[in-house]
């Protein structure tokens, strides 16, 4: 599926600088931080509210233009558009970013139109106003704009932030994700309800007022959290999340179990790897002391590794992608 990158969704991986800080609970591991520290010698030396963002090399910048010169070829072999994941080692959207560098990085999209930009970001609430300055007359179709969203309370909070922004289209990264969402509803203030998954038209407030419509999230991707520490997650939050998305019409792309797969009666098909922990997880996430599933929202989590325990769900490969603009 990738072309230059090993992450499921996307073909190529494109980091204009490198560099940021921890802005919710989806960052406690993160993988990037752990990454420059490794090179920095044991230090993050570019993590932090403080610490300096690092901008990549002029030979770095140069692969989007020879990707998308490239676009014919890609599309004769694959019969669709090439997809870059913008910034999987540092944030868009982070404030400490020179906003230079963000307008270097709109040129860039702007002299690449033959790739789909996947623009993910922990900030969604810098995202409005930043693409404004970006793309003074809007940003092009070729912009994907995607929010991090971990549990039910990122959901009610970032997406109507999300489906706010002036792009043509937008998605969620529910990676790791820590507990159940729904996304079929939001209540915003107790005034009005909104529908992620199949847009918001002709809705009224509290008072019978007509509100803004909103556009629908076309794309949902989830996963599971790998490396040290990582917390397992509930078969049950991933299922209905799938089951969301099929309702509505929405792809779903299930990228990974990561570091802890499901064991139990509702689970059969998944590794076991013997001499590795078990824990019993609940729907609500509490781990339990002892290992026997008790319960249907009860279920054994295997602690496999990332490769054993795949991105199967119930024997099925979730690869939804969205359709072309």
């Amino acid at each position: 599926m990738s072309e230059n990158s090993k992450i499921e969704w996307t073909d190529h991986t494109f980091n204009p600088w490198e560099g940021c800080q921890k802005v919710g609970p989806g960052c406690d591991h993160c993988y990037a931080e752990t990454r420059n520290a490794r090179f920095g010698g044991g230090t993050a030396v570019n993590w932090g509210p403080s610490a300096p963002r690092r901008r990549t090399s002029a030979a770095n910048w140069r692969k989007p233009l020879a990707w998308d010169a490239a676009h014919a070829e890609f599309f004769a072999v694959h019969g669709r558009r090439q997809r870059v994941f913008c910034a999987s080692l540092a944030d868009v959207f982070d404030n400490a970013v020179d906003p230079a560098w963000r307008q270097d990085l709109a040129d860039l999209i702007m002299k690449t139109p033959n790739l789909d930009w996947l623009l993910l970001t922990k900030r969604i609430g810098n995202a409005g106003a930043m693409i404004g300055e970006m793309f003074l007359d809007g940003a092009p179709d070729n912009v994907l704009l995607g929010a991090t969203v971990v549990n039910q309370a990122e959901a009610d909070r970032d997406i109507p932030k999300l489906l706010r922004v002036a792009v043509a289209r937008r998605f969620l990264s529910m990676e790791p994700l820590l507990g159940p969402a729904d996304l079929t509803r939001i209540d915003i203030d107790g005034h009005r309800e909104i529908y992620p998954l199949t847009g918001s038209t002709d809705c009224e407030d509290a008072d019978g007022k007509p509100t803004p419509d909103l556009p629908r999230i076309v794309w949902v991707i989830v996963g599971g959290e790998s490396g040290p520490g990582a917390r397992p997650m509930h078969p049950a939050w991933v299922r209905d999340i799938r089951d969301q998305c099929e309702a509505a019409g929405v792809p779903f792309l299930f990228k990974q179990w990561g570091e802890w797969c499901p064991r139990g009666p509702e689970s059969l098909g998944y590794p076991l790897v013997e001499g590795v922990p078990r824990i019993r997880l609940t729907e609500f996430g509490d781990n339990g002391s002892d290992l026997a599933a008790r319960g249907e929202d009860h279920v054994w989590m295997n602690r496999a590794g990332k490769h054993a325990a795949g991105r199967l769900l119930d024997g099925v490969q979730h690869d939804g992608f969205p359709e072309p603009q």
